[in-house]
């Protein structure tokens, strides 16, 4: 497979399905079921099928980070619903991939405002999206952020300082990281896969040294008792986060060592540079493994 291929490919399957694209309305969703799970007072984690959903409550409304896939609107409206009263106020998307940014028109339409990274909203733009895939999308206006930021930005809602910020170059170049300081609680987005490898969308921006430096920032403001929620995967502690910035290092430098040692991508991949690695984290790290060598040979 050419490089050109595996990048496609690989922004296929990072991305997930977007809302208007044809394949979502072909998936059957009926069975997939919205779990409610208590983090702290007045903080949930939502699970169904794609990202992780966080969820603030309280006398404010409902604040929501991530929104999944457009057919589970309802059933994620629901579950919210289960909990408390009200309408969504706001959206916060993590980064641009469907799984993530697929409700974005239907909540949008129900009246909540959407908020990303500036370059969510680019890279959600039909012209981006058709330079990437070679196809162009439908992006309805109710689905792009109507609020977007470079750095950072903080939301005073529901009695909590919801810190919300950027990280460069690390699973896309659109990521943020959101902060319930008061909760003690931390999305991570798809900076963080719970217990497996990750996708690192290179054609999007990100880039293994970037997940990295992720990693740690998050680790360097969070104490025993933090909960974290990843991207994807079970409710996470700093042990699973450390755990997983050291696999993240231990690969990154052994591929950076055989790279440097005049290696091609495709030879690093057949070297098999994790294959101690696969049975905790991945029976198939070749996704992992080229798109690391690719992030650290082309920048």
């Amino acid at each position: 497979m050419t490089r050109t291929a595996i990048g496609i490919a690989s922004v296929v399957i990072g991305l997930g399905l977007l809302t208007a694209m044809p394949a979502t309305a072909q998936r059957d969703f009926s069975s997939v079921e919205i779990e409610t799970i208590q983090v702290a007072d007045g903080v949930y984690m939502l699970v169904g099928s794609g990202g992780n959903i966080g969820l603030s409550i309280g006398e404010d409304g409902p604040f929501v980070v991530d929104d999944q896939f457009a057919p589970l609107t309802e059933k994620i409206q629901a579950a919210i619903a289960a909990v408390t009263s009200g309408a969504v106020r706001f959206v916060l998307n993590t980064h641009w991939h469907g799984d993530h940014t697929g409700g974005n028109e239907n909540f949008g339409k129900a009246g909540a405002m959407i908020i990303a990274h500036e370059n969510v909203r680019k890279r959600l733009n039909p012209a981006e999206f058709r330079d990437l895939m070679g196809r162009s999308q439908q992006a309805p206006p109710d689905a792009l952020p109507v609020v977007t930021f470079t750095d950072a930005v903080n939301f005073y809602w529901n009695g909590e300082n919801i810190r919300v910020f950027h990280v460069e170059h690390a699973h896309t170049d659109g990521d943020a990281i959101v902060h319930f300081t008061n909760a003690n609680v931390v999305h991570m987005g798809d900076t963080f896969f719970k217990g497996r490898y990750p996708f690192i969308d290179v054609d999007s921006g990100g880039g293994i040294d970037g997940m990295i430096a992720a990693a740690d920032h998050v680790l360097s403001m969070v104490d025993s008792d933090t909960k974290i929620i990843p991207g994807h995967g079970t409710l996470a502690t700093p042990d699973d986060l450390r755990d997983y910035r050291n696999m993240l290092i231990t690969v990154r430098d052994r591929v950076r060592t055989m790279l440097n040692d005049g290696m091609s991508v495709d030879e690093v991949v057949a070297a098999k540079p994790t294959n101690d690695l696969d049975a905790t984290w991945g029976s198939d790290p070749t996704r992992f493994v080229t798109l690391t060598a690719r992030s650290l040979s082309e920048r």
